[in-house]
C-alpha cells in the first residue's frame, strides 16, 4: 500500500490553514464556492490564498450545481486547477477551461455504472452520505464498494489521522479528502488534527 497521490485539505478559508497544509504534506488545498456552505469562501479571499500557494499543490473549487460560465469565471479569476462539482451537473455543463472532479455519494445504492455518465471527468469524489445537504456531513461510507473502481477516484467523508490508513487499504484511492473531521470550528482547522491527518495519509505505505 502506498500513499495516494492526491492529499486534499478542504474547506480552507484562511491563509496560514493552508500554507500549514501544505507544510504537513497537502498536495492539494480545496475552497468552498457554495453560498449556502458554512465554509464559503468569496473568489477574492481564495485568489489571495491561492496566490501564496507552491505551484505543484492542485488548488480546487467546490461547486454546486453553478452555471457553467460562473464556473469558468471563477476558475479563471482565483486560478484553481480542478473544478469539484457536487450538484446535478451534466457532463455537458463541465467548464471548459479547468479539469472537473465530479462528486457522488456512495451509499447502499451506489452502482459504479453511475460514473460512466461523466467521461469527461479526470476523476471522482466518493462522499458518504449527506442526506438531502449537499457536499459531505463527515459521514464515512463502506470504502469497499469503491475496491472495484477503475477510474481515478478520492474518498471523502469524515476521514482523519484515525481512519484514513484504513480507508487508502480498502479503496486503494488516488486521492484522500478531509474537511470537517480536521476542524476546530466550520472552516478553520485544528492544527494537531490536520498534521496527524496529514502525516497518517503520507505515511500510508508504513501501515501495511
Amino acid at each position: 500500500m502506498s500513499a495516494p497521490a492526491i492529499i486534499k485539505v478542504c474547506g480552507i478559508t484562511v491563509l496560514e490553514d493552508a500554507l500549514a497544509a501544505v507544510e504537513g504534506g497537502a498536495t492539494a488545498i480545496g475552497f468552498n464556492f457554495y453560498s449556502r456552505s458554512k465554509r464559503y469562501l468569496a473568489p477574492e479571499a481564495a485568489a489571495a490564498i491561492a496566490a501564496h500557494l507552491p505551484a505543484h499543490v492542485v488548488k480546487v473549487g467546490v461547486f454546486v450545481n453553478e452555471d457553467r460560465e460562473a464556473v469558468e469565471e471563477i476558475a479563471l479569476r482565483t486560478q484553481l486547477d480542478v473544478a469539484q462539482l457536487h450538484g446535478k451537473e451534466t457532463a455537458g455543463q463541465f467548464p471548459g477551461n479547468v479539469r472537473v472532479w465530479k462528486a457522488l455519494r456512495v451509499d447502499a445504492a451506489f452502482d459504479v455504472a453511475e460514473l460512466e455518465r461523466f467521461p469527461g471527468a479526470e476523476a471522482f469524489l466518493l462522499d458518504g452520505p449527506a442526506g438531502s445537504e449537499y457536499g459531505g456531513a463527515g459521514i464515512p461510507f463502506a470504502w469497499g464498494l469503491a475496491s472495484g473502481v477503475t477510474k481515478r477516484i478520492l474518498i471523502a467523508g469524515g476521514l482523519d489521522a484515525t481512519n484514513v490508513r484504513q480507508a487508502i487499504r480498502a479503496a486503494r484511492p488516488w486521492g484522500v479528502d478531509a474537511c470537517s473531521k480536521i476542524e476546530s470550528s466550520p472552516g478553520r482547522k485544528d492544527r494537531a488534527k490536520m498534521m496527524e491527518f496529514l502525516k497518517a495519509a503520507t505515511e500510508a505505505e508504513e501501515s501495511q
